[in-house]
């Protein structure tokens, strides 16, 4: 597969939001025609975070299911115990619940594509962009960004493909790519590699990155949001203080209100909390057929709407009724008021990707935001037993949240822990942006997926009594330790790069 990188490259001298790519062989396209003028720089930049939404080819065939965005909570969300499905289906979205990974499955295998493909455009610039004669602070900020896509971009498929840092870092990690010139036949790097090629990246964006572009371009914040990400995954606590401390003092983000709060994911880009976010406009509504919201929500055809609130998510927001996230979850009732089950499942809709523009199926999804600052400073100090500031970061959420007569005030709750507490906040704030899969297995936890759900092997309708938990199926305990935590290579990396190992 990367043997058959393309470049990206963007046509039209037009800002990122109407961007529409063309992809064509890396050897068709002199690195001139990219970095002869400001503008070539600017659209071949700009194509790179197109590639997040757009849906290209793959493997000779066009699927509307198959986009970046889209497949990253699939492999993330689905995973985990904050989503449920309501059905059995053949769309390899499923295999993300019941945990059944092939290598052949088309939602990871084209993550992994694209990916590569943003990353060798990000190589592709920073090396001309490097050597050229333009060295203004917008160059150098164009640099930067792809220095921070690289970045991210690895650090993603390191998440995905690969056992958490914490729990091996010199497990085999991911195939690094910081070089167009990059021998198609390469070995995995460790993950304590990868990490390191990200943390130098992002640090080398932050460097340079001092024309910000807005929020639907990386940033020197934004790249210090992921440093602060990455430093927490590894265990280097005071690392993600530091660099969460940067952000939130930066002065450039406030956290949202409760009277702010319900529309801060349909106006993503207006918001004050967002850090980074990938821009969609009407042109970029997929509707039904494709975009990211048809999974999760439906006003009675816009979306397939068959993937739920998990119940145990639910009863976490229940327990403080005044808690203004509890907006982003939609039941769907029939005419007495009834919760209406779809083969047996309560149907509980998740808005986080819609009404931006009121249309129920688009959204600019936010990969960074201040509210992740604080927690992941949080969880930091509560791992270095600093109670007062954890639970001073925990509550500056939750005051924004409508739970001022709720907050911790420095006292842990009585049967939980700290690092117990800072994590209940993460699930509720984090919910559904991809994030809750990585929280538990990289904090050495086990996923308890102990609710019904189409997760649950061999379930069929007639099984479900929701007046009880489910027992005797296999599966719903997930130890950290289980090799389903991770997901296959791509077959097609596996038979053109013969250096690249599978996962077990």
């Amino acid at each position: 597969m990367i043997n058959k990188i393309f470049i990206v490259i963007c046509l039209l001298t037009v800002a990122l939001t109407g961007c529409k790519l063309e992809s064509n062989p890396s050897d068709s396209i002199t690195t001139e025609s990219i970095t002869k003028t400001a503008d070539g720089l600017t659209n071949a930049v700009n194509g790179a975070y197109s590639l997040f939404k757009d849906k290209l080819s793959f493997n000779d065939s066009q699927d509307d299911n198959l986009m970046y965005l889209r497949n990253f909570y699939q492999l993330s969300d689905f995973a985990s115990d904050d989503v449920v499905c309501g059905q059995v289906t053949t769309d390899p979205l499923f295999l993300s619940f019941s945990l059944e990974h092939s290598p052949t499955q088309t939602n990871a295998g084209y993550l992994w594509y694209i990916s590569y493909k943003i990353i060798n455009t990000a190589n592709t610039v920073i090396e001309q962009g490097e050597k050229g004669s333009d060295q203004s602070a917008l160059t150098k900020q164009l640099i930067g960004e792809c220095y921070f896509l690289r970045a991210y971009c690895h650090f993603n498929l390191v998440r995905l493909f690969a056992k958490p840092y914490t729990v091996d870092p010199n497990a085999p990690g991911i195939i690094l790519r910081t070089s167009s010139t990059d021998n198609p036949q390469k070995a995995r790097a460790s993950v304590k590699d990868v990490y390191a090629s990200v943390v130098q990246d992002a640090i080398k964006g932050v460097s340079l990155m001092n024309q910000a572009r807005g929020v639907q371009y990386g940033s020197k914040e934004a790249a210090e949001a992921l440093l602060s990400r990455v430093a927490l995954y590894q265990g280097a606590y005071q690392d993600a203080i530091n660099y969460s401390n940067q952000v939130i003092n930066s002065g450039r983000f406030t956290e949202v209100t409760p009277a702010t709060y319900p529309t801060m994911f349909s106006n993503a880009m207006g918001s004050t909390e967002t850090i980074f976010c990938i821009a969609f406009t009407t042109l970029d509504d997929y509707g039904k057929f494709g975009s990211i919201a048809s999974q999760y929500y439906s006003d009675g055809n816009s979306g397939w709407g068959e993937e739920f609130a998990s119940k145990p998510l639910r009863d976490l927001y229940a327990q403080n009724p005044t808690d203004i996230r509890i907006t982003n979850i939609v039941p769907l009732k029939d005419g007495s008021g009834n919760i209406q089950l779809k083969n047996g499942i309560p149907t509980y809709y998740v808005n986080k990707f819609s009404f931006q523009g009121g249309s129920p199926t688009l959204s600019s999804p936010i990969l960074f935001r201040l509210s992740e600052m604080y927690l992941n400073r949080a969880e930091a100090e509560a791992n270095l037993n600093q109670t007062a500031t954890a639970l001073n970061d925990v509550d500056m959420i939750r005051k924004n949240r409508g739970l001022s007569s709720a907050l911790y005030n420095g006292v842990v709750p009585a049967n939980s822990t700290l690092l117990q507490t800072v994590l209940k906040e993460r699930r509720l704030e984090l919910a559904f942006e991809g994030h809750r899969t990585y929280d538990v297995y990289r904090n050495k936890q086990s996923m308890n997926r102990t609710y019904w759900g189409y997760h649950l092997p061999g379930l069929k309708e007639s099984d479900i009594n929701l007046s009880v938990d489910p027992a005797n199926y296999t599966g719903m305990i997930i130890p950290y330790t289980s090799t389903k935590i991770i997901y296959y290579l791509p077959i097609d990396e596996i038979l053109s790069n013969k250096l690249a190992t599978q996962n077990p």
